[in-house]
């Protein structure tokens, strides 16, 4: 299995640019992770920005690959249940997972429509550039979990 995040907007931190290094290198040891970047649209109503995300978004997708949306109406997972998701991806077949982090409005309901399954990582707001790292790190425990390394306790 491969992984992918895909997100909205350029990673404009230098902070964040280092964490999500820091966190696709230690992912990197269990599977390969590759990221992909969708323009960010700006100066329009809400719903068209989403539309237009959307469809950007949508050219990223690789066709046969599992999405997973990342939205605060999503399911809360704990870090074990978000392992054992994984785990369950990685040897049952999935050969793409893809994590997908919305603009500042969300997904398109085209893109929204494609998803295999919609997670959230709280119940609090978060900045979308902050959440990146936040996924990665999610994802890197999942995968000390999976091997019973000692990182979760």
């Amino acid at each position: 299995m491969r992984l992918k995040v895909l997100w909205v907007g350029k990673t404009q931190e230098e902070w964040v640019r280092r964490g999500i290094d820091e966190y696709a290198g230690r992912i990197g040891r269990y599977m390969a992770i590759d990221f992909a970047e969708a323009r960010e649209e700006k100066g329009a109503a809400a719903e068209a920005m989403r539309e237009r995300e959307g469809e950007r978004l949508l050219k990223l997708l690789p066709k046969n690959a599992r999405l997973v949306l990342l939205d605060e109406r999503g399911e809360q997972l704990t870090s074990p249940e978000l392992a054992r998701f994984l785990e369950s991806n990685r040897d049952g077949g999935t050969q793409e997972l893809v994590f997908a982090v919305g603009g500042a409005y969300g997904f398109s309901e085209a893109f929204r429509s494609r998803a295999f399954k919609t997670i959230a990582l709280s119940r609090m707001t978060f900045t979308h550039q902050m959440v990146r790292i936040f996924l990665l790190e999610q994802i890197y425990r999942g995968f000390t979990i999976i091997n019973g390394e000692p990182y979760h306790h």
